[in-house]
């Protein structure tokens, strides 16, 4: 689960996620560029999608 906000700034970061997963993933899109066509130009908030793990699909089994 990705944070709604940046944890530095507080812009809104969690609406561009899926999308920002899709390319780089799927599509095999640099993530910089990716992040730049969708308006992230800080670089706190370029921080949080870089770094983010989505853990909760490891952990779901075991609750």
């Amino acid at each position: 689960m990705i944070p709604v906000r940046c944890y530095t700034c507080g812009k809104v970061i969690s609406n561009v996620w899926d999308e920002y997963k899709a390319r780089t993933e799927h599509e095999d899109e640099d993530p910089g560029k990716v992040m730049d066509s969708l308006g992230i130009e800080r670089y706190c908030c370029r921080r949080m999608l870089l770094t983010h793990v989505e853990l909760m699909d490891e952990i779901a089994p075991y609750e």
